[in-house]
């Protein structure tokens, strides 16, 4: 019996090698297990002119190697379950990329969606990353559906994972370039064609080096395909890992170094409710609202990009998602907003979790609101062996807020191997009132080998009413990091830092201060095979130990064992049983009614995660919390569920139910939040989008609706309304507005290229 399976494997294999000798010559054909990742394969120019339709089948492409697929998951290292092959080429002005995406049952493709950047994981994808340096850590992906969408995206540390909430990729990022998809009873076929100003390359001696890779996924199989042959052995984001791409030259490149000229006008309508300085009532303040922008982009070189701002506005940004806070420490929120997006991984500072030396959202918002900007500049790009980043700010006045100078200045470049960097930034906030805030820091990476990384950071502040003294510990952040980046068998991290009393980055984002942290995460994780339910399982053991500087004591502690599983039919989930330890020195509010006194907390918890196939239409996110909490108990429980049943209409939202009870006190805390969001697509160019979000921790509805007409890239019309309503108004004084606010407004802007 084990004869005959041997023997039908391998005639399986003998077909397929078969089956792609008969579409390019047998010289090309890959091994893409043995393929080391360090050779280069030569990308060759187009032949001719291509007309972008998706089929990739002119004359211009009959030079091209196409280079075939694996699966990576469920099981890795076999051939995809449909025959899936990428193509890359250029000429003069683009970078071209094509996928064959052959399906035998092209009725069950999945597309239900047309919108800019909506990459659902319930329609089939199809995309390539380019590690345009060769860095190994950074990388543009470029991504379409069968609906024929655009999605891009720009990773950075090497799509590493440093907390569960924490995307290694910037998902705001948009770049000029062009798609075309084509759906025939063989499958789907797809046409990219990428501006050589839009990917920022390095020429060294006439030659161009970038990684590339590509990846396939089809939902209602759950199985991604890859090119090359990267493991699953880093989790869900080793598809997107740069250091995993393949080198490729490009003899002949040449970058483009256009000018983008981005005029905007605005106009609309503002109303909002503020309370008095006294706080005995609620002022309204309305008005028509106008505004005139600019943006100019300029490639200064091949890889290097300059851009200018006058009057930046950002109306058109999607709203904040709403949180409840059960801790007593700050909430961290994304950049939305498109100008701090290019290359944004430039100026990142990463000094463990959230916690950042520079965090672009201390710029233009204070306390809620909007400030306006009157201007700014912004670098980055290489320069010679060297990752820049440059930005400079000027903000308007707000309330008790001065005009502020924000600036940035971030260098880093590869040393000892391609996996290791060193680098330094500055950040500086600079009032008119005379205030200052500078800081400055050091970071370093060392692959030593393997997957096993040390990392260290040290940063220190300086500000006005400060002593201000050149290397003190007690202004400082200093950072020590081991990891081992696997997911598959033995792997973890082990953490040490200490944050001095006096830190405080004024461009920065900290979530605790005045505290030395211990933080150890171990895990071992199985990939069982093709005859397993299970694509691959972990136990792990996770502590988090934190002590007070100023006490010397033990501020808090998390300590538990873990196990977290994915499963072949694309269902997922954890458990994490811990014990929670909490010294609290002062009060510690949830509302104005109820508080943790002070004293020391030792409770129980336990978090649970399942997840539903994301491929299925209707698909959801459950979630758990619970225990004691304190001298009390919680419960938190959520569902995040998607429906994309309707082609062109997807519904989906959040349903949270937070519960606090301190029985030996009488007091309790309930904060329902609930979520809507409504995304319809009338056209790849049109769309309309709603989302409308509960708080009932204080009893308010925020509600964004936004149209967006995208007739080509660069041309935007933008129509926005917004709302603000409060829903409990009794028993507070005084008495809040039924509408807390309302704007319409109505957003224009064309780029023209030189």
């Amino acid at each position: 019996m084990k004869i005959k399976t041997f023997a039908a494997a391998a005639g399986a294999w003998a077909l397929g090698a078969l089956t792609l000798a008969a579409q390019s010559p047998s010289s090309q054909i890959l091994d893409l297990h043995a393929l080391p990742r360090t050779q280069r394969l030569v990308i060759a120019r187009l032949q001719g002119p291509v007309v972008l339709d998706g089929r990739s089948d002119e004359a211009g492409w009959k030079g091209v190697t196409p280079f075939p697929f694996v699966m990576q998951a469920p099981t890795f290292g076999g051939p995809p379950s449909e025959r899936t092959e990428v193509l890359f080429a250029y000429d003069d002005g683009f970078v071209y990329a094509a996928g064959r995406l052959y399906d035998r049952e092209p009725e069950k493709i999945q597309a239900p969606t047309k919108k800019r950047d909506a990459m659902i994981a319930t329609t089939d994808w199809f995309g390539v990353l380019f590690d345009t340096f060769n860095d190994k850590e950074n990388g543009l992906a470029f991504f379409t559906t069968p609906s024929g969408l655009r999605f891009d995206a720009a990773v950075f540390r090497d799509a590493q994972m440093t907390s569960p909430t924490e995307m290694p990729m910037n998902l705001s990022w948009n770049t000029f370039w062009d798609v075309a998809v084509a759906r025939t009873a063989e499958g789907w076929f797809v046409e990219m064609r990428i501006p050589l100003s839009s990917l920022r390359f390095q020429e060294k001696d006439g030659r161009v080096v970038m990684g590339v890779s590509a990846f396939r996924w089809l939902p209602r199989k759950n199985e991604t395909d890859v090119f090359p042959a990267i493991p699953n052995n880093w989790g869900e984001m080793s598809a997107w890992k740069p250091s995993q791409a393949q080198e490729s030259e490009w003899p002949g490149l040449r970058s483009r170094k256009p000018v983008y000229i981005t005029p905007y006008v605005l106009g609309g309508y503002d109303r909002s409710e503020n309370l008095n300085d006294e706080e005995t009532a609620y002022v309204r303040e309305q008005g028509p609202e106008f505004g005139l922008g600019l943006d100019v982009k300029y490639g200064l070189t091949g890889n290097l990009t300059l851009d200018l701002t006058v009057n930046t506005d950002f109306a058109q940004v999607e709203a904040d998602d709403v949180q409840v806070n059960l801790t007593r420490f700050s909430l961290f929120f994304p950049e939305k907003r498109l100008f701090f997006q290019e290359r944004s991984s430039n100026f990142d500072f990463s000094m463990g979790a959230n916690n950042t030396l520079f965090y672009s959202r201390r710029i233009g918002l204070y306390e809620g609101k909007v400030v306006p900007i009157y201007g700014g500049v912004r670098l980055v790009g290489r320069l010679g062996g060297w990752d820049v980043g440059f930005l400079d700010m000027q903000t308007a006045p707000l309330d008790d807020l001065p005009s502020e100078n924000s600036g940035v200045f971030r260098l880093r470049r590869q040393v000892i191997n391609p996996y290791s960097y060193v680098g330094g930034i500055v950040t500086s906030r600079l009032g008119a009132d005379g205030s200052y805030n500078v800081a400055y820091g050091l970071d370093a990476i060392w692959r030593v080998r393997g997957d096993d990384y040390l990392s260290f950071h040290w940063a220190q502040t300086f500000e006005d009413g400060a002593e201000n003294r050149l290397l003190s510990a007690e202004a400082a952040k200093i950072g020590l990091i081991w990891e081992r980046r696997m997911q598959k068998g033995l792997g973890g991290s082990v953490r040490f830092s200490r944050v001095g009393p006096d830190f405080n980055p004024g461009l920065g984002f900290m979530m605790r201060e005045n505290y030395t942290a211990f933080y150890t995460r171990w895990h071992y994780g199985w990939f069982p095979g093709k005859d397993s339910p299970l694509t691959r399982h972990a136990v792990s053991f996770e502590s988090r130990l934190y002590w007070n500087n100023t006490t010397r004591s033990l501020e808090s502690a998390e300590i538990g064992p873990g196990w977290e599983f994915s499963m072949k039919s694309g269902f997922g989930g954890m458990i994490w049983p811990k014990v929670v330890h909490e010294n609290i020195l002062e009060p510690f509010e949830l509302s104005d009614e109820v508080r943790v006194p002070p004293g020391r907390y030792t409770f129980p918890g336990l978090t649970g995660m399942l997840q539903t196939p994301p491929g299925k239409l209707f698909n959801a996110i459950l979630t758990a919390e619970g225990g004691a909490y304190y001298d009390g108990w919680r419960v938190s429980v959520g569902a995040m569920p998607t429906w994309s049943g309707i082609p062109d209409l997807e519904i989906g939202g959040l349903l949270q139910y937070n519960r606090v009870e301190f029985p030996e006190r009488h007091q309790s805390f309930v904060a329902p939040l609930a979520q809507v969001r409504v995304l319809a697509t009338l056209s790849v160019k049109f769309s309309a989008s709603a989302l409308v979000q509960y708080n009932g921790a204080d009893d308010t509805v925020v509600a964004n609706l936004r149209l967006r007409f995208n007739p080509r890239e660069g041309t935007d019309v933008y129509l926005v309304y917004n709302e603000g309503l409060n829903t409990g108004r009794s028993g507070k004084i005084p008495a809040p507005p039924f509408s807390s606010g309302r704007a319409v407004l109505l957003k224009f802007n064309r780029t023209f290229d030189f």
